[in-house]
């Protein structure tokens, strides 16, 4: 049986911890698999009722952090060595950026494994400065060489990868979408709804709209935020917003709330308070979330294959989404979500008001959600693919 070695930067709520849990479990019995990564920090959500629930067991690198620091990523290199030497893998499956660096040196090092890396994302663009951006390019594009498939987890990735950024060639890329467990945005439904609604005191007249994922700069909450003032200025519907999740952000967002005049609860609230913004902290059972929203928001500078969205058309949630990364590749556009230029809060807030002030459009464009996800994103699909990659390298 064929020894995979899956290296994940850390396991936080996210696509690469869904992804690297729900192939861990179902490439079962074909591939032995070791899954290993670095903890969460504490301002993320913990993924460990994912593992629980999927019956996984997992190596922690703890050194292995979001942040570079050589002291750690040296003893981190050092540990996923030992483990390869141990492990003796016949494939090193590398997810997201810090796992891909610091896995795949270590792999290269072993010379006995096929390398694979899935760019879940990518961070040649609006994370960092032009310097710092170079560099990166170039460590991605030396390791590139000694990597034998680059997985890509949208065609519009793809393109970028191969075209604008120039990390390899594009015939070396492989595009395999993310997979997920959706069924459960499609069950207790409307118990789950009135359940949200309840705790949040949301009125069946109010529209609830939620922006879900870390609160970090790339993400742009900001530009939520802008937006959402705009909408509230100009309805007359009552409006709710949801910041679902939390991150280095939360006093800043928490701040500028206030300057724009906007109203907002912080975490834990006393039963019946309700404002116009609420900053709820990370909610594990997601599902719950979207089943008690109207529509579903994102404002992110740069994206992969946005989770948030893929669940929110999978509870039949319209979405309304700056118009970047994969977003166009996971949704519908006008059919699905209405989309906007990356840092336009003008027509972010125009799209929030056609789909708050037209109750029909709103409900028909979340309705088509579920026909587009369920076969494309299900995680029988993912593993389908991830196989016929394996055995062609194994070949």
């Amino acid at each position: 049986m064929p020894k995979v070695l899956r290296i994940i930067n850390r396991f936080n709520l996210g696509g690469p911890t869904f992804n690297a849990a729900l192939l861990t479990k179902h490439m079962a019995p074909e591939f032995e698999t070791l899954l290993i990564g670095g903890r969460e920090e504490s301002s993320e959500g913990s993924s460990q009722h994912i593992l629980s629930d999927l019956g996984i067991g997992v190596h922690f690198i703890d050194e292995m952090q979001r942040d570079i620091g050589l002291s750690n990523d040296l003893q981190a290199y050092k540990a996923i060595k030992k483990l390869i030497n141990e492990f003796k893998p016949d494939i090193i499956h590398t997810h997201a950026s810090k796992a891909g660096a610091i896995g795949r040196s270590a792999g290269i090092a072993y010379g006995k494994a096929k390398m694979v890396h899935t760019f879940h994302g990518h961070v040649f663009h609006s994370y960092f400065g032009r310097i710092k951006t170079g560099v990166y390019k170039n460590i991605e594009r030396a390791l590139a060489v000694k990597t034998d498939k680059i997985v890509a987890i949208s065609q519009r990735q793809k393109l970028e990868l191969a075209i604008r950024y120039k990390i390899c060639s594009a015939d070396k890329i492989k595009v395999v979408p993310l997979g997920f467990d959706l069924t459960r945005f499609q069950e207790n439904v409307a118990e789950k709804r009135a359940s949200f609604r309840r705790k949040y005191n949301i009125s069946e007249d109010e529209v609830a709209i939620g922006i879900i994922g870390r609160l970090v700069p790339v993400k742009n909450h900001k530009l939520f935020l802008d937006s959402l003032k705009q909408v509230v200025d100009q309805t007359t519907k009552k409006v709710r917003a949801f910041i679902i999740g939390d991150g280095e952000e939360r006093e800043e967002l928490k701040r500028y709330t206030s300057e724009l005049g906007l109203d907002y609860l912080n975490g834990d609230f006393e039963e019946g308070m309700k404002a116009t913004v609420h900053f709820t902290s990370w909610i594990q059972n997601v599902d719950w979330a979207n089943s008690g929203l109207d529509i579903i928001a994102l404002s992110s500078l740069n994206e992969g294959t946005p989770v948030s969205l893929i669940e929110a058309q999978a509870s039949c949630n319209p979405v309304v989404s700056t118009k970047v990364g994969g977003v166009s590749n996971i949704v519908i556009p006008n059919e699905t979500a209405l989309l906007s230029p990356s840092k336009n809060s003008i027509a972010f807030a125009e799209n929030l008001l056609q789909l708050i002030e037209n109750d029909s459009k709103r409900i028909g464009m979340g309705q088509k959600g579920w026909e587009l996800v369920h076969e494309k994103f299900h995680y029988t699909r993912l593993v389908k693919d991830m196989k016929n990659l394996y055995n062609d390298l194994l070949l």
